[in-house]
């Protein structure tokens, strides 16, 4: 009796270990946002052909959640602000519609406007799910990159502009009367690029001899009685592109100047950008703030959709999360880490690479005078004589590798430098001569991933052959982590006349120990205080660097993530302000200690 106490003891002991030895694995989103993106026409009349996702207008309707995009011939539903579905609507702008505005007023009707011409009806539904939309029979001017704001009280309000040298303004609706204008208008806000380093016009905040940035982008929202009226500067194409924040009392203003701004940005890492966007308040009481992020490569115009967890502090200030911001992050659906980064790292930096064939490498950049610096890969092959590829590891989302031919003939394969567990892949593809300039029903992206420990013996833990799905920027998070060293892509067919990628991103935690903690950082404000220049030493084994920032030692909100390098110079810091800053280095295998919190006046 006793021996077979102990087998029923041995057996429990070991299911008991064998279920808690299983990791679930929690429910994770990437940015840029994984949806079907419509392609522009935009210089269609040069075959520029590409796709694009800009200045997003979510709302909350009766539980749910409706993403209003430009240009995208219809509007995406989610029921988890995760899983967006396209929706085709019967009646809309015949353009589509231009940096949209959206309001759920009451949980009785949603309002829409954005037309394209600056001119046009505010539409509205009960039923968005349906794609019915009414349009109001008065016609107002000045919609363009609009917000539509309706108070408690009834009262609405449209602000707008779009300018290097006009304001921000406002004028009052009459809701109850097909949003017939009032009479009260008034001009709001401004730039002050002389006092606010990050509304300077150009990459990095610096161009050679434009230096007014512009006010776009309008968007209110309203937090424990205050009013946050947001704006978004200095242009859309630059990676410093940032949503900042007025506070006043009423819509009307008076208006101040938030001292954290700009409170959405995301300057460094792979996709950059976090301006033109709206706040969102999820139904748990959660705010997330959607904004565009800068793909520019086809065309400055090109852009992608990005998605951050937003937060109000003890001072009413409101803020971002965007530190690791284009890394796996906790679904909204997450109890207590909703938006934060999951601490799965990038396994996939530097691998080595090799492709099926090439037509073409491109390594681009953006460059200070609004064009490009382009530069043409020379073909080059392994001791194997496989073609190489640098540019599908380089953390750049503009750089793109393009293969002689769509079909199943083509492959990427990639050694990382390192094995580690993956939990999860990000495939960029690139638009290459497509040939398509306006929303396009039944495009497919349909592929395996395999993996390897010794390249030899592969494993599929992606099976994308028979899929209808349409995945630009297709994220694709395991069930369960796989260890490897190799992951291959095996193509079977994708929208255009060729496979084209910018960059495999794999994630996951490495087996390896994280960076030390960095030493020797050193932060010299310039003569001109919205700028300072930062120098460490480096270290050992890190990929990269990721520098905090804040208005207080309690406030560091934000980050700027940086590759490979060892100094930095930031432009975008407000004149008058006193900063505290902390860095840190991370790798594959995890982010080093936070150095010492510095003051810099």
């Amino acid at each position: 009796m006793k021996a077979l106490n102990h087998i029923i003891t041995a057996v429990a002991v070991f299911f008991s270990f064998f279920a808690h030895s299983q990791e679930v694995v929690p429910k994770t989103y990437i940015n840029p946002l994984d949806i079907d993106y419509s392609y522009m026409v935009y210089n269609s009349s040069k075959n520029i052909s590409y796709r694009s996702g800009a200045d997003p207008a979510v709302i909350e309707f009766r539980g749910e959640y409706y993403m209003f995009v430009t240009r995208s011939f219809g509007y995406w539903h989610s029921k988890d602000l995760v899983n967006w579905e396209f929706i085709k609507p019967k009646q809309w702008f015949f353009e589509g519609s231009n940096a949209p505005t959206a309001f759920n007023y009451k949980d009785s009707l949603v309002y829409f406007a954005g037309d394209p011409a600056g001119y046009g009806s505010i539409l509205y539904t009960d039923d968005p799910k349906s794609g019915e939309w009414t349009p109001t029979a008065s016609i107002t001017s000045n919609i363009q990159d609009s917000e539509l704001f309706i108070d408690d009280d009834g009262k609405a309000y449209l602000y707008w502009g779009s300018s290097n040298v006009y304001p921000l303004k406002v004028k009052m609706l009459n809701k109850d009367d097909r949003f017939l204008e009032t009479g009260v208008e008034k001009e709001l806000i401004n730039l002050v690029e002389e006092e606010h380093g990050w509304e300077r016009f150009g990459e990095n905040n610096f161009h050679p001899t434009l230096k007014e940035g512009y006010m776009e982008g309008a968007s209110m929202t309203k937090h424990n009685g205050k009013y946050y009226l947001q704006y978004a500067a200095p242009g859309t194409q630059f990676n410093v592109y940032a949503d900042a924040a007025y506070v006043g009392e009423t819509p009307l203003g008076p208006f101040n100047y938030m001292k954290n701004n700009p409170y959405s940005f995301k300057p460094g890492g792979f996709a950059n950008g976090a301006g033109h966007g709206i706040t969102v308040k999820q139904t748990n009481g959660q705010y997330w703030h959607f904004a565009t992020m800068a793909l520019a490569s086809n065309s400055h115009w090109e852009r992608r959709l990005a998605m951050w967890p937003t937060y109000f502090d003890d001072e009413g200030l409101m803020y971002t999360n965007t530190s690791y911001g284009d890394y796996p992050l906790h679904a909204p659906g997450h109890p207590t880490k909703a938006g934060l980064h999951t601490g799965w790292m990038l396994l996939s930096y530097k691998g080595k690479a090799t492709v099926s064939s090439t037509q073409k490498q491109i390594r681009k950049s953006t460059s200070t005078d609004g064009d490009y610096d382009i530069t043409e890969m020379p073909l080059e092959k392994n001791s194997d004589g496989e073609i190489i590829s640098k540019v599908l590891t380089d953390e750049s989302p503009k750089s793109f590798w393009v293969a002689e031919a769509n079909d199943d003939q083509q492959w990427v394969e990639i050694e990382m430098l390192s094995p580690g567990n993956i939990y999860a892949f990000q495939l960029n593809f690139h638009d290459e001569d497509s040939g398509i300039y306006t929303r396009t029903e039944g495009l497919r992206h349909r592929f395996t991933l395999k993996v390897s420990e010794n390249g030899k013996d592969w494993k599929t833990v992606v099976d994308r052959s028979n899929s209808y799905i349409d995945a630009p920027n297709a994220y694709l998070p395991l069930n369960e982590p796989v260890k490897a060293k190799y992951v291959r892509y095996n193509n079977l067919q994708v929208p255009g006349k060729n496979l084209a990628l910018s960059e495999i991103r794999v994630f996951g935690k490495g087996l390896g120990k994280k960076p030390a903690k960095v030493k020797g950082f050193t932060i010299n404000r310039q003569e001109d205080r919205r700028d300072a220049a930062f120098k460490w030493e480096p270290v050992k084994g890190a990929q990269g660097y990721n520098i905090r920032w804040g208005i207080a030692p309690d406030k560091l909100y934000q980050s700027w993530l940086i590759y490979g390098e060892n100094e930095h110079f930031m432009r975008n810091l407000d004149k008058g302000t006193t900063y505290y800053f902390s860095i840190e280095a991370f790798n594959e295998n995890g982010i080093s200690e936070k150095t010492e919190i510095r003051e810099v006046k």
